[in-house]
């Protein structure tokens, strides 16, 4: 009981953070039809925001989250400003191809500037765990789980109590529509590519200070973002929540109890029949975000 108890704490750490990355990934699809290819490289570029603040500048670790945020915001906002919006009325193939480069130029920057050797984050908390009945936690990954739901609340009030939110679920209904009702479309592809960049970013700057931050980092973050936004429902924010912690308890419990080897495998195993099951996805939702 007290090997579970601890495989229990450490998925809903580790699935707050995967849930930020499907929120992100599956807003940007279900309002904009994108199939972003970058999110990985953003979630790089967000680890790597809040290395060079606590440990190249040496400020604040806590100002490395918004600061990762920001960044996300910013490359976000300017790959779809300066890319997307030519190829709006283009197949989503093109599309897709255009995301690809993207991520492969963001990869490329990070390597021309911070180099291939993996880093690690500062951070001052105490390498001396939490320890409640069972359960042994590290102070980081409190901040961690903290910090995640903080911004899994802040999006969930942003799409459903917030102005820019109503636009965002109208236009996700239909565009057209949305459009002739006063909606600027355009600022909303911008913003909702932004929100999803930073949410990308986000997650990385949670997590690299837990592991460490390399180029490559986002590659495997990508693939899990996918397999959550399959997995819970394309447009469904809170599909792609609850598909981050059943991916994380699917990858912490093969772990604890198969092998190590398998932590990968068993989440998109998992995946794998639930899709045979229901092949839309959890909680597919065909009318809004939210």
């Amino acid at each position: 009981m007290e090997e579970l108890s601890q495989h229990i704490a450490n998925a809903i750490i580790l699935g707050s953070s995967y849930a930020i990355l499907g929120i992100g990934l599956t807003l940007i699809f279900g309002i904009m039809r994108v199939v972003n290819f970058t999110h990985g490289e953003l979630y790089a570029l967000g680890g790597y925001a809040a290395y060079m603040v606590s440990t190249v500048l040496g400020l604040n670790f806590f100002l490395g989250l918004p600061v990762s945020i920001l960044v996300g915001a910013l490359v976000g906002a300017a790959i779809e400003f300066i890319l997307l919006r030519r190829i709006r009325t283009s197949d989503m193939d093109t599309g897709m191809l255009v995301m690809i480069g993207a991520g492969i130029i963001i990869l490329n920057s990070i390597q021309l500037i911070w180099g291939g050797v993996a880093k690690s984050v500062n951070t001052p908390f105490s390498d001396v765990p939490v320890v409640v009945g069972p359960v042994s936690v590290s102070s980081l990954r409190l901040f961690v789980l903290v910090a995640a739901l903080v911004l899994i609340a802040a999006t969930y009030f942003l799409i459903n109590r917030t102005k820019l939110g109503k636009a965002m679920r109208a236009t996700f209904q239909d565009p057209d529509v949305a459009s002739l009702m006063g909606v600027n479309i355009g600022v909303i592809y911008t913003a909702t590519f932004a929100i999803g960049s930073a949410l990308a970013a986000a997650a990385g700057a949670l997590l690299g200070p837990v592991f460490l931050v390399t180029p490559s980092m986002g590659n495997m973050a990508a693939l899990k973002a996918f397999a959550i936004v399959i997995l819970g429902g394309l447009g469904s924010i809170p599909g792609a929540t609850i598909g981050g912690f059943i991916l994380a308890f699917s990858e912490e419990m093969g772990a604890g109890y198969i092998s190590s080897g398998y932590r990968d495998a068993m989440g998109f195993l998992i995946i794998i029949m639930v899709l045979l099951i229901k092949p839309t996805g959890l909680f597919a939702r065909s009318e809004r975000v939210g």
